[in-house]
């Protein structure tokens, strides 16, 4: 897993912070109006929530869960919620309680009667890596992860207040509070799936699957090797097409669209962060041919190689 998450580039930022006090409760955007709020254009958002002082429950369809302080939730889907701490208060939407736009400075909502105080910080992430989709499908639309007391726990709650101090900088000067919440959440999934939920489903049940877990570490250990599904099945012991179906239905595509996709997403990561000649880049990540490899690129990552590494790979 450390292998995949280390290599998907993420965006994001924390985008606000709500003071609310008892009796209160809101309802967040849908992911529609999030992508809009955002001006977001990336074919994934997913939203968090850390909870910095007090509780409150979150309720996302027949799903409910209760938080408090030190809990981070998170929103794969960033599927509409409400959260708060009176059931009998009706919900107040979010776009209610924001200030009007433009905000120089990080937007605080503040609402509620006055009562018990519950503090929590909202963020969010994008991504429109094709690697990221089976790691977010094999998520919940809601969980809930306590960081364990200790070093990573304090290493979260300083990370928050660093990002919140940050955040009523200049924009310029807000580079590390927008990586932030990269690093917050690919801890968070790793203490996710180290915390051995009930049902792990999709590309993380994958990673614990005998055949299409050696699969996937064979693929990331020697993406650049000619692969062939003959060549894969017999490093897992197994059949063809034991493995094409198994592999197909745990990760959602076959083991070979699966290594173009690595292929890819390595060589995004070596035009982003190396100045090595695109030839280059194509031959250390399988291809013998630079027009085959430009045109592929172009196919999964929407532009042609040249121009993800003048642009960024959000511009």
């Amino acid at each position: 897993m450390d292998d995949v998450l280390s290599r998907i580039r993420l965006a994001g930022a924390i985008f606000l912070r709500a003071e609310c006090t008892a009796p209160w409760a809101c309802e967040s955007p849908s992911a529609g109006e999030l992508r809009r709020l955002l001006k977001s254009q990336a074919k994934r958002l997913v939203l968090f929530h850390v909870v910095a002082e007090g509780s409150c429950w979150i309720r996302l369809g027949e799903e409910r869960v209760e938080a408090s302080a030190g809990d981070v939730l998170v929103f794969p889907y960033a599927d509409q919620h409400a959260m708060g701490v009176a059931e009998h208060v009706p919900p107040v939407h979010i776009s209610a309680l924001l200030p009007s736009p433009p905000w120089d400075e990080l937007p605080v909502i503040r609402h509620g009667g006055g009562g018990d105080r519950t503090s929590v910080v909202c963020g969010y992430l994008c991504c429109d890596a094709p690697l990221f989709e089976p790691v977010v499908n094999a998520l919940p639309p809601v969980f809930i992860v306590r960081p364990p007391s200790g070093p990573i726990a304090d290493w979260v709650n300083a990370s928050i207040q660093y990002a919140l101090d940050r955040s009523t900088t200049p924009t310029a000067q807000r580079g590390m509070a927008v990586r932030l919440p990269e690093l917050l959440l690919l801890e968070i999934l790793r203490l996710y799936v180290q915390s051995g939920p009930p049902q792990l489903s999709g590309w993380l049940a994958a990673l614990h699957d005998p055949i299409v877990g050696s699969a996937l570490a064979a693929l990331h250990g020697e993406p650049a090797r000619a692969w062939t599904l003959d060549e894969l099945a017999r490093r897992c012991a197994c059949s063809r097409s034991t493995l094409n179906e198994r592999f197909s239905r745990l990760v959602g595509r076959p083991p070979m669209r699966y290594l173009a996709e690595w292929r890819l997403q390595l060589a995004a990561e070596l035009l982003q962060e190396t100045t090595l000649a695109v030839a280059a880049i194509a031959y250390r990540v399988g291809y013998e041919s630079e027009a085959a490899f430009n045109r592929a690129f172009k196919r999964t990552m929407g532009r042609p190689p040249a121009q993800w590494r003048a642009n960024g790979r959000f511009g």
